[in-house]
């Protein structure tokens, strides 16, 4: 059995300042299940005082291939609202969902009315690549010199597309139970096109929150006006961090970077800031000598002040390309693996993906 899509609708949600932290009187905990840390922040917060959602992928877990504790498995099968970003972003969940959270209502948060959308970035390095939506057309023919750029990084990243081949096949029977019950009937191309790390502009965080809010409402009634409030307390706060965030990030929004894989453009999108590309196309793969020679040389030609690793990923390979360049050597986590979870988690990687940015963009030492 296919899990229930979220019902939508277009109505405005009415959310009710100030917040009551004193758990509901009479009303069962909800069973709730998250699958990331930024995600799960906004879940937590919402349901401040009610509950405590369950978070699937813990400590520097990769959310593509991240496996199932019993535990994890066994609070899948108890659940009754599972809030996930979608099937390609954490591609672990796939089997899961179908196999244990049948009964469960699964929110597919990519598709939450309002959200900002854009679309996925071709090739590696995209100076000059214009932010777009996901109804417009992503292709970059115009920018000189990119289409052979592109054309380049495919060849060397070959194994990427048999790697996608490989998964989709042995989705194949996912993708049947969805299809035949009438859900995710057409998910693969348009989840292909778009970006999907929609948590990481603060405006689509409000959104999210608010969408959370209406699912959680409709499955727990009895604290449906606890529920919005914490929503309306938490839609105050990201506009806060928002103004925050833009102050800090004001004065190396100019200076170019370059981030280990392309997880950041609604941050840059948001605040202007100017990433130039990135290591790895595909961040499950390691790049190949050709990749990273490329990526020294444009360093080289843009004079990019930084270049920065994940801690899910090999740092070492940042130590390759920014050999002999003036560049520096800096840290983004676009899911804050090391930060404790909680309501207050995603503020704080937020505002560490800025502190980040801000202490590494700075003057460059030169020799």
């Amino acid at each position: 059995m296919s899990p229930p899509r979220l019902a939508r609708t277009g109505a405005a949600l009415a959310l009710s300042i100030g917040c009551s932290c004193g758990s509901a009187l009479g009303a069962a905990e909800i069973d709730v299940v998250v699958s990331i840390k930024p995600v799960h922040s906004l879940v937590a917060g919402v349901m401040a005082g009610i509950g405590e959602p369950t978070l699937l992928v813990k400590g520097t877990g990769s959310e593509h291939s991240y496996s199932l504790r019993l535990s994890e498995a066994r609070a899948l099968e108890q659940a009754e609202v599972v809030f996930w970003v979608g099937e390609t972003m954490e591609t672990f969940l796939l089997k899961p969902l179908g196999a244990l959270a049948g009964d469960a209502k699964v929110v597919d948060l990519w598709e939450a009315p309002g959200l900002t959308l854009l679309a996925t970035r071709e090739g590696g390095m995209w100076q000059g690549q214009e932010h777009g939506h996901d109804d417009t057309d992503a292709d970059a023919d115009g920018e000189g010199g990119h289409a052979a750029e592109d054309a380049e990084e495919h060849e060397s990243e070959g194994e990427h597309a048999a790697e996608h081949a490989g998964e989709h096949e042995s989705e194949g029977e996912h993708a049947g139970e969805h299809q035949g019950a009438g859900e995710h009937a057409e998910p693969d191309h348009a989840h292909s096109e778009t970006d999907m790390h929609v948590w990481l502009d603060p405006g689509n965080a409000k959104v999210l929150t608010a969408t959370i809010a209406a699912v959680l409402s409709e499955a727990d009634p009895e604290n449906a006006s606890l529920y919005q409030a914490n929503a309306a307390r938490l839609s105050e706060q990201l506009d806060e961090l928002d103004g925050s965030l833009e102050d800090k990030l004001a004065t190396v929004a100019d200076r170019p970077y370059v981030v280990f894989h392309d997880a950041y453009q609604y941050f840059e999108h948001r605040y202007g800031v100017n990433a130039v590309g990135a290591i790895a196309i595909n961040p499950t793969l390691r790049p190949s000598a050709q990749r990273l020679a490329e990526i020294h040389e444009r360093l080289e030609q843009l004079d990019a002040a930084c270049v920065f690793a994940e801690p899910q990923f090999e740092p070492a390979l940042v130590d390759t390309v920014i050999e002999g360049t003036n560049a520096k050597k800096g840290v983004l986590d676009p899911l804050g693996a090391a930060l404790d979870t909680g309501p207050d988690q995603y503020f704080q990687l937020m505002n560490d993906l800025a502190e980040s940015l801000v202490n590494c963009l700075g003057p460059v030492q030169r020799g």
